[in-house]
């Protein structure tokens, strides 16, 4: 590979948002027409893809110039209807700042003359005392130190009253030097649409105006604009509604959000949100979203699918370098990366896109190990992170999935629930994953089956909290021994299929070989290899199909002390884990995994009936 640098210390990192996005071609050149026309996205992809950062880098697209200032005023004739005034940027906190200062020096100048007025009384008494006497001396001090009170009571009456005309300031842009980014994820009816607070002091004065109770939401917080919200199906009914509202009418009043509270009476002019929307979620989140939400965005916007992978080629592992070398520089801590030690996180790259000649796009999680890798140079008091700091940190930074995993292999090959030696009957070495997506760790799934005469029960019957699919795929073996045997299995035979210990539950197809060659072996006493776990997807032809996550099953298979590996022949190209570890077998139908699964004179015998 010909990364042309020493470190990434040598590799540009672009200054705009946009230039540093990495395999999302189609999304950004999208993004460029919403941030130009002003529409609104949907991104739908794998967690991790870059969502957020293309809503950023649209955000850094928009004009700085269109920003807002917007002040909440008292409404004299309806105090629970309060003002909405909107300003250029920097003139409605301009405006703020001269009412408080008004309000400074007017307190300033009654303390004033309160302190004066004070000395006064305190010392006119002593001055005329010889000439009136102890006794009016004293009555006159007191008298002078109630006027006094009472000045001061009546000041603080008026400083009170001379509150309630005073502005509130919602949106502040004076200091904004871009457009407005505002995440919503998450967020409560009130924290996005706005709300009001609550005044348990509503009588007597005491209370506090409405209008300084009200609280901008985040629509009004991205007025001019984005607003991003990750997960947006998980937003309720009503409040996705409300956000439908407020995208039509680019305007939206805020109440307060709960019927107890006091500021459920107040509610405000409409206040400006004119925001562009970048609604993200999951493939799952487009069955779930508000329809009517999401024929909005995509009537006056855009929807986009993620890339999750981008094929392995020189230039994309380039980009690839400068995705560390961004990552570096983000995180201002740990030390930039050598050449060795980028080629080590592309390997990486590699084996998480689980897929033929391509390189993962999740590249959050690969930030992780960017970051783990560097904290260990750090430790080291390295320079530079080298190519073991990655390698130390592929451990270091497991997923949990990983570690559960490694601790099941563990505690399975303690109690000998996994076997990697010798021969036996109706027993063989599965596998599975656990997670998802990158999270996949493998497993060795062990499997028995046991075939007896004459029950005319169900056709099989599997043990362990099974799935639907995994059921499906027991049954297609069926075909296969009617075809090549001429044996019935349904009508002559009881098969009995066990996933050992599999408390968890087990959903796909990708361990339908396996189980079809330990129903094989229980019905024609033929013993499995332990020292081989196999992997693939079975059709009623007999052929073996490709399944996901092949590289976390060879792994776990190495793991376990397994000397071989059956998968697909399609997957063959999937592996990035070095050959050296563990023997890869790739095949193309069933009759290929006979030949390397059983041993003993009865392969033959069996192999003969699939001529």
């Amino acid at each position: 590979m010909a990364l042309n640098f020493k470190t990434t210390e040598e590799i540009e990192v672009p200054k705009k948002i946009v230039d540093q996005v990495i395999g999302q071609d189609n999304a950004v050149n999208i993004i460029k027409k919403a941030a130009k026309q002003r529409r609104h996205c949907i991104l739908i992809g794998t967690p991790g893809t870059g969502k957020s950062m293309l809503g950023l880098a649209l955000a850094e697209m928009l004009p700085k110039g269109a920003l807002k200032d917007v002040l909440c005023l008292p409404n004299l004739k309806d105090e629970d209807v309060p003002i909405i005034k909107v300003f250029d940027a920097g003139k409605g906190s301009s405006l703020v700042e001269k009412s408080k200062s008004q309000a400074t020096s007017l307190f300033k100048g009654q303390q004033f003359i309160l302190i004066v007025m004070a000395m006064f009384v305190l010392m006119i008494p002593w001055w005329l005392r010889e000439e009136i006497g102890d006794i009016m001396a004293a009555a006159s001090l007191i008298a002078g130190m109630m006027f006094v009170g009472a000045l001061a009571l009546s000041f603080g009456l008026q400083m009170r009253a001379s509150k309630s005309p005073k502005p509130k300031i919602l949106i502040d842009n004076s200091k904004a030097e871009k457009a407005p980014f505002i995440d919503a994820t998450g967020a409560h009816a009130g924290a996005l649409l706005g709300d009001v607070k609550h005044d348990p002091l509503q009588s007597g004065g005491l209370g506090t105006p409405a209008n300084l109770r009200v609280q901008a939401g985040a629509i009004h917080k991205a007025n001019k604009g984005v607003l991003f919200i990750d997960e947006v199906a998980t937003l309720k009914p009503e409040t996705q509604q409300e956000l439908l509202t407020a995208l039509q009418e680019k305007k939206y009043p805020i109440t307060g959000q709960s019927e107890r509270s006091s500021g459920a009476m107040v509610r405000t002019d409409p206040v400006p949100c004119d925001f562009i929307l970048i609604a993200a979620g999951n493939p799952e989140t487009i069955q779930k979203m508000h329809p009517a939400l999401r024929s909005r965005i995509r009537g006056y916007g855009y929807e986009i699918y993620m890339n999750d992978s981008l094929e392995d080629t020189p230039q994309n592992r380039e980009f690839l370098a400068r995705f560390v070398a961004q990552e570096v520089k983000k995180d201002e801590k740990i030390p930039h990366f050598t050449k060795e030690a980028v080629n080590e996180i592309i390997k990486e790259a590699k084996r998480r896109g689980s897929r033929k000649g391509h390189l993962t796009l999740v590249l959050r999680d690969l930030g992780g190990l960017v970051r783990a890798a560097g904290d260990l140079a750090l430790e080291d008091n390295s320079k530079y992170v080298k190519a073991q700091h990655v390698i130390s940190a592929k451990k270091l930074a497991r997923p949990l999935e990983q570690q559960i995993a490694d601790e099941y292999i563990e505690r399975k090959k303690e109690y000998q629930v996994i076997q990697t030696k010798g021969s036996q009957i109706g027993r063989v070495n599965g596998l599975a994953v656990m997670g998802s997506g990158e999270a996949y760790s493998g497993l060795i799934l062990p499997i028995e089956a046991e075939v007896t005469t004459g029950g005319k029960k169900e056709e099989f019957i599997a043990t362990g909290k099974l799935g639907e699919i995994a059921k499906e795929a027991i049954s297609n073996v069926s075909a296969i021994i009617k075809k090549h045997f001429g044996k019935d299995l349904k009508e002559k035979y009881d098969v009995y299929v066990q996933f050992l210990q599999t408390y968890e539950g087990l959903e796909g197809d990708s361990a339908s070989i396996a189980v079809a060659i330990a129903i094989l072996s229980a019905l024609m006493k033929a013993p499995i290899k332990q020292d081989i776990a196999m992997t693939g997807s079975l059709s009623i032809r007999g052929e073996v199909l490709p399944v996901g996550g092949v590289n976390a099953k060879v792994e776990a298979a190495v793991e376990a002390g397994m000397q071989k590996i059956i998968i697909p022949a399609s997957n063959r190209e999937d592996i990035t884990l070095d050959s050296k570890k563990i023997e890869i077998i790739p095949v193309k139908n069933v009759k290929e995994v006979i030949k390397y699964a059983f041993s003993g004179k009865e392969k033959e015998r069996i192999l003969n009936k699939f001529k």
